[in-house]
């Protein structure tokens, strides 16, 4: 059983009522560990910033108060997944990256090999000059002409 209640309030702010009974307006949502853990260890903070409730899984949650969370999740983060890399400017850095990602064809500015990240399970993270992240899933499941682009720069 989890110690708060969520809801949402008529202007769509999610409030939580502590173990307390304080009520927070205006809480939010955030992933201790968004790629390798994203539904583990997640955080419901106040406006002022500081947390107001842990949970442990996302899953343990009342189904109610797990789908207000995955919703405000949904609105607050974007992370388009890579599926194909069509061409780049150039091999050195800074390139410009067309690339077709789940969420439709982009491109992206690379500003150098450090904003590629490996993660665990071969996952690549690439951040472009915006701040956006790209996620590759899995590198070798990228049609041969990515990977080929792909490995230029690892």
């Amino acid at each position: 059983m989890t110690a708060f209640q969520l809801h949402r309030n008529p202007h769509g702010q999610l409030v939580c009522t502590d173990a307390q009974g304080q009520v927070h307006v205006g809480v939010v949502p955030v992933r201790a560990f968004p790629i390798t853990a994203p539904d583990e260890g997640l955080s419901l903070v106040a406006p002022e910033g500081h947390e107001v409730a842990w949970i442990d899984r996302l899953q343990a949650l009342a189904p109610t108060a797990r789908a207000l969370i995955e919703e405000e999740l949904a609105q607050r983060e974007f992370m388009p997944e890579i599926t194909r890399l069509v061409a780049v400017s150039s091999f050195a850095t800074p390139s410009t990256w067309h690339i077709e990602t789940d969420r439709g064809p982009t491109q992206l500015v690379l500003k150098g090999e450090e904003d590629i990240r490996r993660l665990p399970g071969g996952r690549l993270l690439i951040a472009d000059r915006e701040g956006v992240s790209y996620l590759i899933r899995d590198p070798a499941a990228l049609d041969r002409t990515s990977r080929r682009l792909l490995d230029r720069f690892l």
